[in-house]
């Protein structure tokens, strides 16, 4: 736990007693943002709402140990489902959503899932009077950036549906919290990276599917002219921060930017994972893909005087570490290799 979460704990937190929902809990950030909640004491329980699309059960292997973890099995659109499990009081983490490369072949399902959902999960979460409702947006809403660093003023011109269907949810976010005085936050976390993050399919980003590549003696990617910048932040990062933003009162109503302020161009990020693994490659460079966006960097002032907010896992020590971590796993580089897709915006993806 960040320094900076252990020093708001030692006061009264929201945490104690609580009992938690985290949609998408079985996915990248969620699963992880669940083993963070879970070591909490005060907390009563953690209900995991997750329909398994791109979430998986392994990733809630550490968690199932824990007696007070619930796993239900269901859509976010199912207002029934979400009415037997949300209560009174319960704090909710927004996550479960369909991501960018899935937005380019099903645009529709999409908006269905990321906009539509949202809106209904909002709906039984202000008629379930929750005490806090976290809905965790995306650096897609802003399409590329018009300036940097980019603070929560900067204008959204998404590029995908899914940016667009994001940034839809978030202004409903925002509008049960000025409508029905609803105890909203909305964050966009920027470009999280670390374990259990996704290579397969369309769900795959940069650097997991580069990983797998290299961990192959296969040359990583590159769309374009490597020269798109993102801001990358480690997952340990992102969580400390969604903890922490859930447990300060002044955030409420706020819309706030998570990332490091750090820009990182697609070729030093594939230099770094080659260097990482040890491989003797070159970057294979293939058309710019759809709706790609070309500069991110955020101006994390808000956060930093809300929580005192800094990131702690330097890019290249984490990096280092995730390579580390997909040497280890169950599944061979060679079996992983099969689910990854260099066109992964296509509808004929593996899944």
């Amino acid at each position: 736990m960040n320094s900076f979460m252990l020093e708001r704990h030692e006061q009264k937190s929201i945490y104690d007693d609580a009992r938690v929902v985290v949609t998408g809990g079985a996915g990248f950030i969620g699963s992880h943002l669940v083993d963070a909640v879970l070591k909490h004491q005060g907390v009563s329980g953690v209900t995991v709402i997750d329909d398994f699309v791109n979430g998986r059960r392994e990733n809630l292997a550490t968690a199932k140990q824990d007696s007070r973890l619930r796993i239900v099995d269901g859509d976010i659109r199912d207002s029934s489902m979400l009415s037997e499990v949300i209560c009174s009081g319960d704090i909710v983490f927004h996550l479960a959503c369909l991501g960018v490369r899935h937005s380019i072949h099903s645009p529709l399902d999409n908006h269905s899932v990321n906009a539509g959902g949202t809106l209904q999960l909002l709906q039984v979460a202000r008629e379930r009077r929750v005490s806090r409702f976290v809905h965790v947006s995306s650096s897609e809403v802003f399409g590329t950036a018009r300036y940097v660093p980019m603070d929560e003023e900067h204008p959204t011109f998404p590029e995908t549906v899914y940016g667009g269907a994001k940034l839809a949810g978030e202004a409903y976010a925002r509008a049960y919290y000025r409508t029905y005085d609803m105890p909203v936050v909305v964050v966009r976390p920027f470009n999280t990276y670390g374990p259990r993050s996704h290579y397969e399919g369309d769900s795959g980003e940069i650097i997991p599917r580069s990983i797998v590549k290299a961990l192959n003696g296969q040359a990583p990617v590159i769309f374009g002219d490597g020269l798109q910048t993102r801001d990358f932040m480690h997952v340990s990062d992102t969580v400390a921060g969604l903890v922490a933003i859930a447990d300060c009162d002044p955030a409420l109503g706020e819309t706030i930017n998570f990332g490091t302020g750090q820009e990182i161009t697609m070729r030093r990020l594939c230099e770094s994972i080659i260097q990482a693994t040890g491989a003797d490659l070159t970057p294979r460079f293939l058309q710019a893909r759809p709706g790609d966006v070309g500069r991110l960097c955020v101006d994390s002032a808000l956060i930093r005087k809300l929580i005192g907010f800094e990131p702690r896992t330097n890019f290249e020590e984490g990096i280092t570490d995730l390579v580390q971590w997909f040497r280890q796993q169950a599944l061979s580089p060679e079996e992983m290799l099969r689910a990854v897709e260099d066109t992964n915006w296509n509808a004929t993806v593996v899944s």
